[in-house]
């Protein structure tokens, strides 16, 4: 089953801790495309409960504006994860995050268990993508749930379990990220990169944000606003592709109304795909720019 690829922004997801009220209040004033409330890395385990309380009245009061919400639980099996799956169910979230998933068969019970707890046909499942096992089965797990919408790659869980030294090229998480990113396509879903955790190299994160683009992710994770603006300008679209879009989509309808299935711009052929692509990048931009207008 391969989906119609949508074109919902999703340049920047910014993790916010359940247990830290003030991050969740100042979350909806902040110009990020996804903000995902946490319940499991960034929680301790003596506030899971009052992190859980706080995140499903954050929900409930709303205010978030274009901003699409996703609640992290925590991992099957821990003493928490069958309450945060309950209470998000009918949260009114727009979906559940689901980490440590290693196989299809927990990805699609926890779909199952959503449905049965009341979430409504429209709540979506991501699922995060952080151990080799699941990195080993990520087209089957990519292919579990008719809910499933985005891949979380969770590379610094990957890269302690690869035993990868820290490098900025990540060059030991190349072939993960890339099995990610081909079973996402595959399957038409959205991914999202992971974190970058070193809050003072500005200039890193900047790499890593465009490395992230080069390999075909839609956005990048994030763990402070600080990261918005530049994330949100490297997978955002500039202004010369939005006019290189248009201007293949002219060439190839001109060509098209004429009986040709190709045609040049700039000395490039332009085909059918091409031209797909052009209106997938301007959907995109008419999208962030009705967001734009929304945040202001």
């Amino acid at each position: 089953m391969t989906r119609t690829p949508q074109t919902r922004p999703r340049r920047t997801a910014l993790y916010m801790p359940g247990s830290n009220l003030r991050a969740l209040e100042k979350a909806r004033e902040l110009d990020v495309d996804v903000v995902i409330m946490d319940l499991e890395d960034a929680v301790a385990p003596d506030a899971k409960e009052t992190a859980r309380k706080n995140i499903i009245a954050a929900v409930a009061a709303g205010g978030y504006g274009h901003r699409e919400i996703v609640i992290r639980i925590n991992g099957y099996g821990s003493p928490w994860w069958k309450d945060d799956l309950v209470a998000v169910a009918t949260s009114g979230a727009d979906a559940m995050l689901a980490p440590k998933i290693e196989g299809a068969d927990l990805l699609s019970k926890l779909g199952d268990l959503l449905a049965i707890n009341g979430a409504p046909d429209d709540m979506r499942l991501w699922t995060m993508a952080e151990t080799p096992t699941a990195i080993q089965k990520i087209d089957s797990i990519a292919n579990a749930d008719p809910r499933l919408e985005v891949i979380v790659m969770g590379t610094s869980d990957l890269a302690k379990s690869l035993r990868i030294p820290p490098d900025p090229d990540r060059i030991g998480l190349l072939p993960a990220l890339t099995a990610g990113i081909l079973a996402a396509r595959a399957r038409g879903l959205d991914i999202l990169d992971g974190v970058f955790g070193d809050l003072n190299d500005d200039e890193g994160f900047l790499r890593s944000c465009e490395q992230g683009r080069k390999l075909g992710f839609d956005g990048k994770t994030l763990i402070h606003p600080g990261q918005i603006e530049t994330a949100n300008r490297v997978f955002g679209v500039a202004e010369k592709d939005v006019a290189e879009a248009a201007e293949i989509i002219a060439a190839w309808e001109a060509a098209a109304a004429q009986g040709s299935g190709i045609a040049v711009v700039n000395g490039r052929m332009i085909e059918n795909l091409h031209a797909e692509d052009a209106r997938r990048v301007l959907a995109l931009n008419a999208a962030i720019n009705e967001q734009k207008a929304d945040h202001h």
